[in-house]
């Protein structure tokens, strides 16, 4: 193992790894970004709704954008950005080898010059501002890292949002036992109704069946009396090949239910044919699993009335 000599004078770091955290500093993590949509009325009436705030500024023909909507205007959704710059994931990717794979975010500031109104085209960058050294906190040691974005409308400065988030690797804790699950407790039943019946139907034959446009074809899962993308309310069935990959997930600690025992995974899955669907994951400890980890369709008989399509880590059979 070799040591670097800090430039602060602070103790060297095993292997110079904060020195090359360090040197992200100043690099860009997203240049000449555009927001996905105009600052408009439909998204502010939606924040509004949500945060139950009926400010008369947010509405009406001279409506302003709440400033605390300041991030909602560069976010990428599920799809993200396009014009991100390497910088970010090179850092990240340092930090998952070096151990700290978990994150928390930690806090945000944000300053508003000027008021957003809808009508605006957003463009923003975004640079790594700073990597702290490492911390040690209660959920394990890590590395804060800190992002400003200068978001701006019609190319003039409209405000900055500074983030930060904790790369850690978790602290060992002595896991508290859990209460298993009560014996004869069963878990809620899903509701069935005529728009979705023939999917559990499939399920009750080992076949895990997709809609499909009897129009537009496009494939949605879950079921729906009508097409998301054109309409219809014509359709057919497919079914899936079972096949797929973890595309996001989480981990229930809390709170307990009698019919379950955790901690458990609980994963969106990406199907081959390119929906989505929420389901345990099994096959592999609860921290274990991974975005992008291939999984395979099985059917889990939880009573004897029940059961269920969950996906097994390993992928091929």
């Amino acid at each position: 193992m070799t040591l670097t000599q800090r430039q602060d004078g602070a103790e060297p770091s095993p292997d110079g790894l904060y020195e090359r955290l360090a040197g992200f500093a100043g690099r860009a993590a997203a240049t000449a970004g555009v927001g996905k949509d105009p600052v408009n009325l439909p998204m502010i009436r939606h924040w509004c709704e949500a945060m139950g705030d009926a400010h008369p500024a947010y509405r009406g023909p001279d409506a302003v954008a709440p400033p605390t909507m300041l991030q909602a205007w560069t976010m990428g959704g599920l799809s993200g950005h396009t014009g991100r710059s390497s910088a970010h994931e090179e850092l990240f990717a340092l930090l998952d080898a070096a151990g700290f794979t978990s994150v928390v975010a930690t806090d945000c500031e944000q300053e508003y010059l000027r008021p957003l109104r809808p009508g605006d085209e957003i463009t923003f960058d975004t640079v790594i501002e700073s990597v702290s050294a490492l911390k040690t906190t209660k959920l394990g040691a890590g590395h804060f890292v800190t992002t400003r974005t200068d978001v701006r409308a019609g190319g003039q400065l409209a405000g900055t949002h500074r983030f930060r988030i904790l790369k850690y690797a978790p602290a060992a804790r002595p896991r508290r036992p859990e209460p298993p699950a009560e014996p004869g407790v069963r878990r809620p039943r899903p509701v069935v109704n005529r728009d979705n019946a023939g999917f559990w139907e499939g399920v009750a034959a080992h076949r895990l069946l997709i809609q499909r446009c009897g129009d537009c074809g496009a494939l949605r899962l879950p079921w729906l009396p009508g097409c998301a993308d054109c309409g219809s309310g014509e359709w057919d069935t497919v079914e899936a090949s079972g096949a797929g990959t973890v595309y996001s997930y989480v981990v229930m600690h809390h709170p307990p239910f009698p019919a379950f025992d955790p901690p458990y995974a609980v994963g969106l899955v990406e199907l081959a044919e390119g929906v989505r669907m929420i389901s345990n994951v099994v096959g592999v400890p609860y921290d274990k699993v991974r975005i992008g980890m291939p999984v395979r369709l099985e059917f889990l008989r939880v009573d004897e009335e029940l059961e269920l399509p969950v996906f097994r880590a390993g992928g091929e059979d």
